[in-house]
């Protein structure tokens, strides 16, 4: 069966969207579909991914207009003769056709106060009860994709990258936060550098979840409570 695929193909200076049609394989995602794109169209197709595995975040992109693991979605999710449109993250800046530079993250996760459990007391376990694990596992789950951040409102449209850390590092600081055994305290950060007050509770973040980590209602909600 022959599919039609819209890709956007360009870098910083400009680009437009070139259509491109392969016979569809049974089972195939659409990173497969990239993959012989590459092979029978286009070889120089700037695509970023690893494991194929939905666990590196690295093939995050647009599809059809919805952020989403290029490996994880599958080709028989849309209806028969629809033409898949594929284009690059639009928060973070473009850098080759489907290639965006999200080292802004990186750069967010490096203001955050790291894990601090203070001095062991001598011959005296560290003790967690299990609800207190299982209150911060969830957030332990995310596989920096950065679809989350992507969707954001706050980082999307209003351009707030200097105010605000995104969901993503919100469900971070959560985990540290709500560690029974963290000494630090991030509140005043949390309130002023990190911005999460600017987040309005769309629940956005949590759609687009590959991992289905409750970001809104278990990580942003709380913290909000907190602040």
């Amino acid at each position: 069966m022959e599919r039609d695929f819209k890709i956007w193909r360009g870098d910083v200076k400009g680009g437009k969207f070139s259509i491109y049609s392969i016979k569809l394989e049974q089972g195939m995602v659409v990173l497969d579909a990239l993959h012989r794109i590459q092979v029978e169209h286009t070889p120089e197709l700037g695509v970023r991914w690893n494991c194929k595995a939905g666990k590196c975040g690295s093939c995050s992109m647009e599809i059809n207009g919805r952020p989403k693991l290029a490996c994880m979605t599958r080709m028989n999710e849309f209806p028969s003769g629809q033409v898949i449109v594929v284009q690059p993250l639009k928060t973070f800046p473009l850098i080759k056709d489907l290639v965006t530079d999200v080292s802004w993250n990186y750069q967010q996760n490096k203001k955050i106060i790291p894990f601090n459990p203070g001095e062991k007391t001598a011959n005296k376990d560290r003790i967690m009860h299990q609800q207190d694990v299982e209150s911060i596992q969830e957030f332990r789950k995310c596989i920096e994709c950065y679809l989350c951040q992507d969707v954001c409102h706050v980082l999307r449209d209003q351009n707030q990258q200097d105010k605000f850390v995104g969901p993503r590092f919100t469900i971070r600081l959560a985990s540290l936060e709500m560690h029974p055994l963290d000494k630090e305290d991030r509140i005043p950060l949390i309130k002023e550098e990190f911005g999460l007050g600017m987040c309005n509770i769309t629940r956005c973040c949590t759609d687009v979840c590959p991992e289905h980590i409750q970001i809104t209602d278990n990580g942003i909600i709380p913290m909000k409570e907190r602040v």
